[in-house]
This record gives structure tokens, C-alpha cells and sequence, in this order.
């Protein structure tokens, strides 16, 4: 017995040395990518960077954020990534992987920060209003003008109203369109920019069907562009910098009581009718 585990030895180290060889590339690789990518954005906080998630792309873990570049990190991509053969949305796996109990509101407020110290982010008047310490509760509407809005939903005007304050660049915002198509609620959606989306927002406000244009969107399809009163989406953002509304979704019920981050249906359900 002594002999056979004794012989099995070489072959257990000639294993693991086998494994060390071909790791030694894929931590080059992905080492060479991290000191470009350090190169390029020096003001980003980058924690992980891995060639080999994805076959020619290097996913990028900034925090509780991942976006993507090619290997040599002339190329950034703000985004999500789908498997086209398994319909999974690797992104979103990911993301919880890194962090289960991650809401999309933290995660988008890092993703914001990290962009603006990147340059990538473009330069908007900000709000005069000191913003809260902490997202308020509950808040008042009253003073939003009605065309920073888009009214979706039920056409049942006793079923729940909610207004979202949203990006068409957040996946969870996305899920959450869909969530509550699915229940058959009111919904007021008010676009902010926190993913560089403000030319999106602009073009779904002033398209002539603008429930259309937020569906085109949200699938990642160009909305045509026209010109009109984009005032709106400054009242929007203004309004949810002052209320430390930093990422998206944010959803408002009628008696003005505020839910941050996407939620399952079962639980949005009981909160459009009161629930805690």
C-alpha cells in the first residue's frame, strides 16, 4: 500500500506543476491588462482584472462595478453581457456573485463615481440644493414639471401609481420595467443620468411617443433624436441629487414613501399596496 500511494506522488506534483505552467499565461495576461488599464485611468480604483471570463475581453471588477475592455485596454466597454446560447445575463451574475446582497442603487453610485474619476463621465450644471446625508424616506413630487415625465402602465385608474426614477442603462431598472409591466401598475418614469445617458433621456422626452421611444431604449435600440424642452430632466436630477437619490432605480410610492434598488415581484406587490 506504502508503494502505491508512494508512486501515485510524482504524478499528483507533475499535476499540480502542469496547472502552475498553465496558470502562469493567464496571470501575465491578465497582468499586462491591469498596468494598461492603470495607465489609461489612474484615477480608477480597480480590484480585479480577468482575461479569461469572456474569449477576447477582459471583464474589470472596480468595487462592487464591472465593466470591460480588450487586452490591451485601448478599448472600454460600459455595458452588459449576454450568452446568446444560454440567455444568461453574465453581467448580473457577476454582480452577485461579488456581492449578493448588493442593491443596484450602491452599485450605480460607484459605477457613477468611478466613471466621473475616469473623465468618462460628461460635465452637467450640478444641483446648488446640498444633497442629503442620507436618501430621504419619503419625499413630496409636487414641484416635478410634467415633462420630465413618461406615463406607462395600467390604464385602470384604480390600480397602484408609483413613479421610478431610472437610467436606461441599468440592468435592474430594466428588470424592474418588466416587473411591473407584469403587475399592471400606473408608472411615472423619471429618467436622471447616472450612467452617461443623458442624450438617451433627451431624445425618449422628446420623442412624440415617448412610452415607445423608453421601450426602444430599454432594448437597446436608437431613439431618433428631436429638439424640445429637455428642462425636465434637469428638475429630475436636481430632485434626486437633493434627496441622495445617487443611483437608480428609485421608486416613489403614492403617499411618497421610497424604495431603493430593484425587488422581487412578490415584494414589490405588497409595498405598492402599503406594505413595508
Amino acid at each position: 500500500m506504502l508503494g502505491l500511494v508512494l508512486s501515485t506522488l510524482p504524478t499528483i506534483a507533475e499535476a499540480r506543476a502542469a496547472t502552475a505552467t498553465r496558470a502562469r499565461p493567464a496571470l501575465a495576461r491578465d497582468a499586462a491588462a491591469m498596468r494598461a488599464l492603470t495607465q489609461r485611468l489612474p484615477r480608477t480604483a480597480v480590484t480585479k482584472v480577468d482575461c479569461g471570463q469572456i474569449p477576447g475581453i477582459c471583464e474589470v471588477q472596480a468595487g462592487t462595478n464591472l465593466f470591460y475592455i480588450d487586452p490591451s485596454a485601448r478599448y472600454l466597454i460600459v455595458g452588459r453581457i449576454y450568452d446568446m446560447e444560454t440567455h444568461q445575463d453574465l453581467t448580473a451574475a457577476r454582480l452577485l456573485a461579488i456581492n449578493p446582497d448588493m442593491l443596484v442603487g450602491a452599485a450605480a453610485s460607484a459605477k457613477a463615481q468611478e466613471t466621473d474619476s475616469a473623465g468618462l463621465a460628461p460635465s452637467r450644471p450640478q444641483s446648488t440644493a446640498a444633497p442629503a446625508s442620507a436618501p430621504a424616506q419619503k419625499v413630496s413630487l409636487a414641484s416635478l414639471p410634467a415633462n420630465g415625465a413618461i406615463e406607462w402602465g395600467s390604464g385602470n385608474a384604480n390600480a397602484p401609481k408609483v413613479t421610478v426614477f431610472s437610467d436606461f442603462h441599468c440592468g435592474y431598472c430594466r428588470a424592474l420595467h418588466q416587473t411591473l409591466k407584469a403587475i399592471g401598475v400606473r408608472v411615472t418614469e423619471r429618467p436622471i443620468s447616472i450612467l452617461g445617458t443623458r442624450a438617451i433621456s433627451e431624445a425618449v422626452i422628446c420623442a412624440e411617443d415617448k412610452a415607445a421611444a423608453m421601450e426602444w431604449a430599454y432594448g437597446d435600440q436608437e431613439v431618433a433624436k428631436r429638439a424640445c424642452d429637455t428642462s425636465g430632466l434637469d428638475a429630475n436630477e436636481a430632485f434626486a441629487r437633493a434627496h441622495g437619490f445617487t443611483g437608480t432605480p428609485v421608486l416613489v410610492r403614492e403617499d411618497g414613501a421610497v424604495l431603493l434598488g430593484f425587488r422581487p415581484r412578490e415584494f414589490l406587490e405588497s409595498w405598492l399596496k402599503g406594505g413595508a
